[in-house]
């Protein structure tokens, strides 16, 4: 996927893994299944939809569709948002960083093998 995807009428589609904590499991779902209005405000002014967050054996599996033009602001303009830094302040510490993940990557990227329309 390019950035500029998103300006062609098609998401620029991000997935990306982590690991959940056991002894956080039941608090990390939790959080989620009453997860906060102005989180997901946020979300959508970042143009982010159909975003999903999977588990299996310990691991979270993110997708979403970025449907903006810029994906490194947007991602700055959430992250700078003092509801979601609140947000993240409980659902960080459920997470650990794979192994493989960059230097203070908690979600490290997957590469998208396979596509169907």
């Amino acid at each position: 996927m390019t950035p500029e995807e998103g300006t062609t009428g098609k998401p620029r589609r991000i997935a990306a893994v982590t690991q959940l904590r056991p002894e956080k499991a039941d608090e990390y779902i939790s959080l989620h299944r009453a997860a906060w209005p102005d989180v997901l405000a946020t979300l959508k002014r970042a143009h982010i939809s159909n975003y999903s967050i999977f588990l299996r054996d310990g691991y979270l599996f993110s997708y979403l569709e970025y449907w903006g033009d810029d994906y490194e602001a947007d991602s700055a303009m959430i992250a700078a948002d003092k509801v979601t830094q609140d947000w993240w302040k409980l659902t960080g510490p459920c997470q650990e960083a794979l192994p493989t993940a960059d230097e203070g990557q908690k979600w490290a990227t997957a590469e998208e093998v396979f596509h169907l329309d």
